[in-house]
C-alpha cells in the first residue's frame, strides 16, 4: 500500500534550483525540468551514491522523474548543475 502522506506529500516540499547542495531531509524527489543531479547522500553520510540512482549521471534527467530512497533510507542532500527539482519532506 502507497505511503499517502508521501504521495500528497502532506509534509511539504522544498523547491532546489541552484547549484548549492540542499541538506533537507527528503523522502525523495521529483524532476521539475530536464536536471543534471551531481550528488546525492544518504542517512546524513558524507558519500556521494548518485551512481546507486542514477546509470549516467551527466545526463540530464527529464521532468516528471520521481526519485526515492532504497528501503527506509532518506536523502539527507542533493546538489544540482542544472534544472530544478522538488524534494517531498
Amino acid at each position: 500500500m502507497p505511503d499517502i502522506s508521501f504521495i500528497s506529500a502532506s509534509n511539504g516540499v522544498y523547491i532546489v534550483n541552484d547549484t548549492t547542495e540542499s541538506t533537507k531531509r527528503c523522502r525523495g524527489f521529483e524532476v521539475l525540468e530536464d536536471t543534471v543531479v551531481t550528488s546525492i547522500k544518504v542517512n546524513g553520510d558524507a558519500a556521494n551514491v548518485v551512481a546507486d540512482y542514477i546509470s549516467t549521471p551527466a545526463t540530464a534527467l527529464k521532468a516528471g522523474t520521481l526519485i526515492t530512497p532504497l528501503g527506509d533510507d532518506h536523502f539527507s542532500g542533493v546538489t544540482l548543475s542544472s534544472g530544478s527539482i522538488a524534494q517531498i519532506l
